[in-house]
Protein backbone atom coordinates (compact mmCIF):
# COMPACT_ATOMS: atom_id res chain seq x y z
CA UNK A 1 0.00 0.00 0.00
CA UNK A 2 2.71 2.62 0.81
CA UNK A 3 4.20 2.01 -2.66
CA UNK A 4 0.87 2.76 -4.31
CA UNK A 5 0.41 5.82 -2.14
CA UNK A 6 3.83 7.05 -3.30
CA UNK A 7 2.88 6.46 -6.93
CA UNK A 8 -0.41 8.23 -6.37
CA UNK A 9 1.34 11.24 -4.86
CA UNK A 10 3.82 11.27 -7.76
CA UNK A 11 1.05 11.16 -10.35
CA UNK A 12 -0.91 13.89 -8.55
CA UNK A 13 2.21 16.06 -8.39
CA UNK A 14 2.86 15.52 -12.09
CA UNK A 15 -0.72 16.38 -13.03
CA UNK A 16 -0.59 19.45 -10.81
CA UNK A 17 2.61 20.60 -12.53
CA UNK A 18 1.06 20.10 -15.95
CA UNK A 19 -2.07 21.98 -14.89
CA UNK A 20 -0.01 24.83 -13.50
CA UNK A 21 2.01 25.03 -16.70
CA UNK A 22 -1.18 25.12 -18.73
CA UNK A 23 -2.65 27.87 -16.57
CA UNK A 24 0.59 29.85 -16.85
CA UNK A 25 0.65 29.49 -20.66
CA UNK A 26 -3.02 30.48 -20.91
CA UNK A 27 -2.45 33.54 -18.73
CA UNK A 28 0.62 34.46 -20.77
CA UNK A 29 -1.37 34.19 -24.01
CA UNK A 30 -4.32 36.17 -22.59
CA UNK A 31 -2.08 39.14 -21.79
CA UNK A 32 -0.10 38.96 -25.04
CA UNK A 33 1.52 41.22 -25.97
CA UNK A 34 2.33 43.53 -23.07
CA UNK A 35 5.71 44.68 -24.39
CA UNK A 36 7.38 45.23 -27.79
CA UNK A 37 7.71 42.29 -30.18
CA UNK A 38 10.98 41.75 -32.05
CA UNK A 39 10.89 40.59 -35.67
CA UNK A 40 14.25 39.20 -36.73
CA UNK A 41 15.38 39.47 -40.36
CA UNK A 42 18.27 37.03 -41.00
CA UNK A 43 19.73 39.24 -43.76
CA UNK A 44 20.95 42.81 -44.01
CA UNK A 45 19.00 46.04 -44.54
CA UNK A 46 17.63 46.46 -48.06
CA UNK A 47 17.27 42.74 -48.73
CA UNK A 48 13.93 41.45 -49.99
CA UNK A 49 13.33 39.84 -46.59
CA UNK A 50 14.04 43.16 -44.88
CA UNK A 51 11.71 45.08 -47.17
CA UNK A 52 8.85 42.63 -46.59
CA UNK A 53 9.42 42.77 -42.82
CA UNK A 54 9.20 46.55 -42.78
CA UNK A 55 6.03 46.56 -44.89
CA UNK A 56 4.24 44.28 -42.43
CA UNK A 57 5.82 45.17 -39.06
CA UNK A 58 4.13 48.54 -38.62
CA UNK A 59 0.72 47.08 -39.52
CA UNK A 60 1.21 44.15 -37.16
CA UNK A 61 2.30 46.46 -34.36
CA UNK A 62 -0.86 48.54 -34.68
CA UNK A 63 -3.00 45.39 -34.70
CA UNK A 64 -1.30 44.06 -31.56
CA UNK A 65 -1.21 47.39 -29.76
CA UNK A 66 2.56 47.13 -29.32
CA UNK A 67 5.61 48.17 -31.31
CA UNK A 68 7.05 45.50 -33.61
CA UNK A 69 10.79 46.16 -33.87
CA UNK A 70 12.58 44.90 -37.00
CA UNK A 71 16.12 43.71 -36.25
CA UNK A 72 18.67 42.61 -38.86
CA UNK A 73 20.91 39.72 -37.80
CA UNK A 74 22.73 38.74 -40.97
CA UNK A 75 25.40 36.13 -41.62
CA UNK A 76 26.07 32.52 -42.59
CA UNK A 77 23.35 32.39 -45.23
CA UNK A 78 20.71 33.51 -42.74
CA UNK A 79 21.65 30.90 -40.14
CA UNK A 80 22.80 33.40 -37.51
CA UNK A 81 19.48 35.22 -37.35
CA UNK A 82 17.41 32.04 -37.59
CA UNK A 83 19.47 30.36 -34.86
CA UNK A 84 19.03 33.41 -32.64
CA UNK A 85 15.24 33.07 -32.80
CA UNK A 86 15.35 29.28 -32.44
CA UNK A 87 17.05 29.72 -29.08
CA UNK A 88 14.77 32.50 -27.83
CA UNK A 89 12.03 32.05 -25.20
CA UNK A 90 8.84 30.61 -26.69
CA UNK A 91 6.63 33.50 -25.58
CA UNK A 92 5.77 35.25 -28.85
CA UNK A 93 8.08 38.21 -28.32
CA UNK A 94 10.81 37.01 -30.69
CA UNK A 95 9.68 36.14 -34.22
CA UNK A 96 11.49 35.31 -37.45
CA UNK A 97 10.66 36.40 -40.97
CA UNK A 98 12.28 33.37 -42.54
CA UNK A 99 12.72 32.78 -46.26
CA UNK A 100 12.85 29.39 -47.95
CA UNK A 101 16.63 29.33 -47.56
CA UNK A 102 16.76 29.43 -43.75
CA UNK A 103 13.70 27.32 -43.02
CA UNK A 104 13.65 24.70 -45.79
CA UNK A 105 16.85 24.69 -47.87
CA UNK A 106 19.75 25.25 -45.45
CA UNK A 107 19.33 21.94 -43.57
CA UNK A 108 20.44 20.20 -46.77
CA UNK A 109 23.29 22.63 -47.48
CA UNK A 110 24.84 23.02 -44.02
CA UNK A 111 25.57 19.91 -41.98
CA UNK A 112 26.72 21.62 -38.78
CA UNK A 113 23.71 23.82 -38.03
CA UNK A 114 23.35 24.54 -34.33
CA UNK A 115 19.56 24.35 -34.64
CA UNK A 116 17.00 22.29 -36.57
CA UNK A 117 14.77 24.51 -38.73
CA UNK A 118 12.17 21.76 -38.99
CA UNK A 119 11.90 21.16 -35.22
CA UNK A 120 12.89 24.41 -33.54
CA UNK A 121 10.18 26.63 -35.05
CA UNK A 122 6.41 26.70 -35.17
CA UNK A 123 5.14 28.05 -38.52
CA UNK A 124 2.61 30.89 -38.18
CA UNK A 125 1.80 31.83 -41.76
CA UNK A 126 3.34 32.22 -45.17
CA UNK A 127 3.65 35.96 -45.79
CA UNK A 128 4.59 36.40 -49.44
CA UNK A 129 6.17 34.76 -52.44
CA UNK A 130 8.52 36.28 -55.02
CA UNK A 131 9.09 34.74 -58.43
CA UNK A 132 12.27 34.48 -60.45
CA UNK A 133 12.27 35.04 -64.18
CA UNK A 134 14.41 33.04 -66.60
CA UNK A 135 16.23 35.55 -68.78
CA UNK A 136 18.92 35.66 -71.47
CA UNK A 137 20.72 38.67 -72.97
CA UNK A 138 19.02 40.05 -76.06
CA UNK A 139 22.03 38.89 -78.12
CA UNK A 140 21.32 35.22 -77.30
CA UNK A 141 19.13 33.84 -80.12
CA UNK A 142 16.43 32.14 -78.04
CA UNK A 143 12.95 33.43 -77.22
CA UNK A 144 11.21 30.56 -75.45
CA UNK A 145 11.99 27.98 -72.80
CA UNK A 146 11.69 25.23 -75.39
CA UNK A 147 14.24 26.94 -77.64
CA UNK A 148 16.66 27.29 -74.71
CA UNK A 149 16.35 23.60 -73.84
CA UNK A 150 17.00 22.68 -77.49
CA UNK A 151 20.06 24.93 -77.59
CA UNK A 152 21.43 23.47 -74.35
CA UNK A 153 21.06 19.94 -75.71
CA UNK A 154 22.59 20.77 -79.09
CA UNK A 155 25.49 22.78 -77.64
CA UNK A 156 26.30 21.03 -74.38
CA UNK A 157 28.77 23.02 -72.31
CA UNK A 158 28.44 26.20 -74.36
CA UNK A 159 26.15 28.00 -71.95
CA UNK A 160 26.79 29.29 -68.42
CA UNK A 161 24.36 30.71 -65.90
CA UNK A 162 24.89 33.37 -63.27
CA UNK A 163 23.65 33.49 -59.69
CA UNK A 164 24.03 35.83 -56.76
CA UNK A 165 25.73 33.07 -54.76
CA UNK A 166 25.82 29.33 -54.25
CA UNK A 167 22.82 27.86 -52.46
CA UNK A 168 20.44 30.76 -53.13
CA UNK A 169 17.15 30.64 -55.02
CA UNK A 170 18.79 31.67 -58.31
CA UNK A 171 21.29 28.82 -58.08
CA UNK A 172 18.73 26.20 -57.05
CA UNK A 173 16.17 27.37 -59.61
CA UNK A 174 18.73 26.68 -62.33
CA UNK A 175 19.75 23.32 -60.88
CA UNK A 176 16.11 22.19 -60.77
CA UNK A 177 15.75 23.37 -64.38
CA UNK A 178 18.80 21.37 -65.42
CA UNK A 179 17.57 18.25 -63.63
CA UNK A 180 14.06 18.41 -65.09
CA UNK A 181 15.17 19.27 -68.63
CA UNK A 182 18.15 16.91 -68.78
CA UNK A 183 20.51 19.72 -69.78
CA UNK A 184 23.87 21.08 -68.62
CA UNK A 185 25.05 24.62 -67.91
CA UNK A 186 28.10 25.88 -66.04
CA UNK A 187 27.28 27.65 -62.77
CA UNK A 188 29.06 30.98 -62.28
CA UNK A 189 28.37 32.25 -58.74
CA UNK A 190 28.88 35.92 -57.91
CA UNK A 191 29.04 37.83 -54.64
CA UNK A 192 25.56 39.27 -54.99
CA UNK A 193 22.91 39.62 -57.65
CA UNK A 194 24.16 43.00 -58.90
CA UNK A 195 27.48 41.64 -60.12
CA UNK A 196 25.76 38.64 -61.69
CA UNK A 197 23.32 40.88 -63.54
CA UNK A 198 26.13 43.12 -64.83
CA UNK A 199 27.90 40.16 -66.46
CA UNK A 200 24.61 38.86 -67.84
CA UNK A 201 23.88 42.20 -69.50
CA UNK A 202 27.35 42.20 -71.05
CA UNK A 203 26.80 38.62 -72.28
CA UNK A 204 29.71 37.17 -70.29
CA UNK A 205 27.17 34.64 -69.03
CA UNK A 206 24.16 33.60 -71.05
CA UNK A 207 21.41 32.61 -68.62
CA UNK A 208 20.08 33.74 -65.26
CA UNK A 209 17.12 33.09 -62.98
CA UNK A 210 16.74 36.68 -61.89
CA UNK A 211 14.55 38.18 -59.16
CA UNK A 212 11.75 39.71 -61.21
CA UNK A 213 11.77 43.27 -59.77
CA UNK A 214 15.53 43.53 -60.36
CA UNK A 215 15.42 42.45 -64.00
CA UNK A 216 12.09 44.02 -64.97
CA UNK A 217 13.54 47.40 -66.14
CA UNK A 218 16.06 45.58 -68.38
CA UNK A 219 13.33 43.35 -69.82
CA UNK A 220 11.16 46.37 -70.62
CA UNK A 221 14.16 48.14 -72.18
CA UNK A 222 14.84 45.15 -74.44
CA UNK A 223 18.25 44.37 -72.99
CA UNK A 224 17.06 41.03 -71.63
CA UNK A 225 14.64 38.48 -73.07
CA UNK A 226 12.24 36.95 -70.54
CA UNK A 227 11.59 33.29 -71.36
CA UNK A 228 9.39 32.31 -68.42
CA UNK A 229 8.62 32.92 -64.76
CA UNK A 230 9.44 30.26 -62.20
CA UNK A 231 6.17 30.40 -60.26
CA UNK A 232 3.04 28.34 -60.83
CA UNK A 233 1.11 31.42 -61.97
CA UNK A 234 2.02 34.26 -64.30
CA UNK A 235 3.19 37.45 -62.63
CA UNK A 236 1.01 40.56 -62.52
CA UNK A 237 4.18 42.54 -63.26
CA UNK A 238 4.87 40.59 -66.45
CA UNK A 239 1.56 39.02 -67.51
CA UNK A 240 2.59 38.42 -71.13
CA UNK A 241 5.43 36.09 -70.09
CA UNK A 242 4.32 32.46 -69.56
CA UNK A 243 5.35 30.26 -66.68
CA UNK A 244 8.23 27.89 -67.31
CA UNK A 245 5.83 25.00 -66.69
CA UNK A 246 3.42 26.06 -69.42
CA UNK A 247 6.12 26.99 -71.93
CA UNK A 248 8.23 23.85 -72.17
CA UNK A 249 8.88 22.23 -68.80
CA UNK A 250 5.67 20.86 -67.23
CA UNK A 251 5.77 20.53 -63.45
CA UNK A 252 8.48 23.14 -62.91
CA UNK A 253 7.70 25.48 -60.03
CA UNK A 254 9.92 27.59 -57.80
CA UNK A 255 8.74 30.36 -55.50
CA UNK A 256 10.95 32.39 -53.27
CA UNK A 257 8.75 32.52 -50.16
CA UNK A 258 8.93 34.31 -46.83
CA UNK A 259 7.08 33.17 -43.74
CA UNK A 260 6.52 34.14 -40.13
CA UNK A 261 7.89 31.73 -37.51
CA UNK A 262 8.08 31.58 -33.70
CA UNK A 263 10.26 29.39 -31.47
CA UNK A 264 8.89 25.88 -30.99
CA UNK A 265 6.70 25.67 -27.90
CA UNK A 266 5.05 29.06 -28.37
CA UNK A 267 1.48 28.78 -26.98
CA UNK A 268 -1.16 27.90 -29.55
CA UNK A 269 -3.22 30.94 -28.55
CA UNK A 270 -0.36 33.30 -29.43
CA UNK A 271 0.27 31.53 -32.73
CA UNK A 272 -3.46 31.79 -33.55
CA UNK A 273 -3.52 35.50 -32.65
CA UNK A 274 -0.52 36.27 -34.84
CA UNK A 275 -1.96 34.22 -37.70
CA UNK A 276 -5.32 36.03 -37.48
CA UNK A 277 -3.74 39.48 -37.51
CA UNK A 278 -1.31 38.69 -40.32
CA UNK A 279 -4.06 37.13 -42.46
CA UNK A 280 -6.14 40.29 -42.09
CA UNK A 281 -3.16 42.56 -42.84
CA UNK A 282 -2.10 40.60 -45.93
CA UNK A 283 -5.66 40.69 -47.21
CA UNK A 284 -5.81 44.49 -47.41
CA UNK A 285 -5.45 46.17 -50.79
CA UNK A 286 -2.87 48.60 -49.40
CA UNK A 287 -0.48 45.84 -48.33
CA UNK A 288 -1.17 43.82 -51.48
CA UNK A 289 -0.04 46.77 -53.60
CA UNK A 290 3.00 47.46 -51.40
CA UNK A 291 4.07 43.83 -51.79
CA UNK A 292 3.41 43.86 -55.53
CA UNK A 293 5.75 46.85 -55.88
CA UNK A 294 8.46 44.53 -54.52
CA UNK A 295 7.45 41.79 -56.96
CA UNK A 296 5.81 39.87 -54.13
CA UNK A 297 2.39 38.24 -53.79
CA UNK A 298 0.62 37.91 -50.43
CA UNK A 299 0.24 34.21 -49.49
CA UNK A 300 -1.47 33.93 -46.08
CA UNK A 301 -2.81 30.64 -44.76
CA UNK A 302 -3.34 28.64 -41.59
CA UNK A 303 -0.40 27.48 -39.44
CA UNK A 304 -1.22 23.89 -40.41
CA UNK A 305 -1.20 24.68 -44.13
CA UNK A 306 2.06 26.54 -43.80
CA UNK A 307 3.67 23.71 -41.81
CA UNK A 308 2.78 21.21 -44.55
CA UNK A 309 4.12 23.59 -47.20
CA UNK A 310 7.45 24.10 -45.38
CA UNK A 311 7.89 20.34 -45.05
CA UNK A 312 7.18 19.82 -48.76
CA UNK A 313 9.71 22.53 -49.66
CA UNK A 314 12.32 20.94 -47.39
CA UNK A 315 11.83 17.56 -49.06
CA UNK A 316 11.85 19.01 -52.57
CA UNK A 317 15.11 20.94 -52.18
CA UNK A 318 16.79 18.09 -50.33
CA UNK A 319 16.29 15.97 -53.47
CA UNK A 320 17.56 18.70 -55.81
CA UNK A 321 20.62 19.42 -53.67
CA UNK A 322 21.49 15.74 -53.38
CA UNK A 323 21.10 15.16 -57.14
CA UNK A 324 23.23 18.20 -57.98
CA UNK A 325 25.84 17.38 -55.33
CA UNK A 326 25.69 20.89 -53.89
CA UNK A 327 27.40 21.59 -50.59
CA UNK A 328 28.54 24.80 -48.91
CA UNK A 329 30.99 23.14 -46.53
Amino acid sequence: MPQFQFLSRTIRAGLAALFAAGVCAAAQAAGYPDKPVHLIVPFGPGSVTDQLARITADKLGKALGQTVIVENKAGAGGNIGAGYVAGAPADGYMLLLGPASTNAINPSLYHDLKFDPMKDFVPITNVASVTNVLVVPAAVPVHTVRELIDQLKQHSGAYSYASGGAGGSQHLSAELFKTMSGTQMLHVPYKGGGAALADLLSNRVQVMFCNLPVCLPHIKAGRLTALGVSSARRSELLPQVPTIAESGLPGYEVDGWFGLFAPAGTPDEIVARLNTEMTRILGTEEVRQLLLAQGATAEPGTPQEFARFVQSEHDKWARVIKQAGITLE
